[in-house]
């Protein structure tokens, strides 16, 4: 929780076409100067978002294990609660002090601290704050901050790095951490092509670059695009059965899969953990590079 937050607001679930909608409003132009969309900040709001007492379900998990590729537990897998977290990015992004549109802003990476594992049937509640500001070679970027507690417990925590990409500094540095390369030496995955609506479907992101070769070209792309905490957790879902129940997870996005397609997954244990990336199998290029690391 930020220090300098002024203001807490509460924020319902949800999401869907209306929240995209108004994402999307402010990156069209002249749309983006009309009052109520235009957007009137420099820096970023003293704001925290919170969810109040949102349960994890059986259904809501089965449905998200079965798009990621988790087994069936009686625990959400690690990466969950980035979802019911979800509609507290786009409340923030969305908010007319925010200084720069969600659409258009880039998911650099992300990190989530599992500190134990979330039971079917408990009760979460999420803050979400944004801080860190800062000039990169390629634009700016900032930091979205969630915790989550159980009864005031701390059970999960994440950071998700955003870039918008503009105007640069050459003298300053990249906003990212570094990770190990590795070889991708494990199983060709294919990823059909209805994957991005599959994922929106259960997890709320329905950003038009995810869903359908159309609304991808309209925002600059040659086709549509799987979602990168997909492919996060996709990879987890790989190693599931080798994490510890405390577990840092963090990973770099790197270059977009286009839907159809397919990655080549690979891993390699470290003195603390795993290293494991995502690859293009015919070009090695990388789709995402990650560690995970026992608390």
């Amino acid at each position: 929780m930020a220090e300098n937050a002024q203001d807490v607001r509460l924020v319902e679930g949800g999401g869907g076409v209306g929240t995209m909608v108004k994402a999307a409003l402010p990156a069209l132009p002249g749309v983006n100067l009309l009052p109520g969309v235009k957007k009137t900040g420099s820096e970023l709001p003293a704001l925290e978002l919170r969810r109040v007492d949102v349960t994890v379900t059986r259904a809501e998990v089965d449905r998200y294990a079965a798009v990621c590729g988790f087994p069936k537990k009686d625990v959400a897998p690690v990466p969950y609660l980035h979802m019911l977290a979800f509609p507290l990015h786009m409340a923030l992004m969305t908010d007319a002090s925010f200084p720069f549109p969600a659409i258009g802003s880039v998911h650099l990476e992300n990190s989530i601290t599992q500190h134990r594992p979330v039971a079917i049937g408990e009760t979460v509640s999420l803050s979400l704050t944004a801080d860190n500001l800062r000039t990169s070679t390629k634009g700016r970027a900032w930091d979205m901050n969630v915790t989550a507690t159980v009864g005031g417990e701390v059970v999960w925590e994440s950071v998700s790095t955003y870039l918008r990409v503009g105007k640069g500094d050459k003298e300053s540095g990249d906003p990212g951490r570094s990770f190990t390369a590795v070889e991708a030496k494990g199983p060709v995955w294919s990823i059909p092509e209805n994957i991005g609506r599959t994922y929106g479907a259960v997890s709320g992101d329905r950003n038009p670059i995810h869903l359908y070769p159309l609304t991808a070209k309209a925002l600059g792309f040659p086709r549509h695009i799987a979602h990168g905490m997909w492919s996060k957790a996709r990879c987890i879902a790989a190693l599931e059965n080798r994490l510890p129940d405390k577990v840092t997870v963090e990973v770099a996005f790197k270059k977009p899969i286009f839907l159809p397609g397919k990655a080549r997954f690979g891993a390699e244990a470290n003195p603390t953990g795993w290293d494991f990336t995502l690859v293009n199998p015919k070009s090695g290029a990388p789709h995402l590079v990650g560690r995970t690391t026992a608390l």
